[in-house]
């Protein structure tokens, strides 16, 4: 399964996702975020996009347009451990157009969930 995953201004929620990337068997990882979430590192490989502010239509139009042809599956894992509500909405509904399925991932203390 391919892995998506949203890096917001948080550091302190990068560790949720590097949690999810580590402990996970991906095909392919892509991380989504602003220029700050560049700083991101994990020791397996992964695709960075990176997108810019604005509103929420701007948001889900510029990472659909960045995520056409990167998806392989039909459907993705998904984090939204990181970032903010307005950018949750504009990813989930970007994937949801390309069209692809989502199934939310967490790193639980029971290890890796889907939801």
């Amino acid at each position: 399964m391919e892995l998506i995953a949203f890096l917001g201004k948080g550091e302190g929620t990068w560790g949720q996702v590097a949690g999810v990337i580590n402990h996970g068997d991906w095909e392919n990882i892509i991380l989504i975020g602003d220029k700050f979430a560049k700083q991101f590192t994990v020791k397996k490989d992964f695709e960075f996009i990176e997108i810019s502010s604005g509103s929420i239509l701007e948001l889900k139009e510029n990472i659909g347009n960045k995520l056409k042809g990167k998806i392989k599956g039909t459907e993705v894992a998904l984090s939204i451990a990181s970032g903010e509500g307005k950018e949750h909405m504009a990813l989930i509904s970007a994937l949801l157009s390309l069209p692809v399925g989502i199934r939310f991932s967490a790193l639980t203390k029971d290890g890796l969930v889907f939801m």
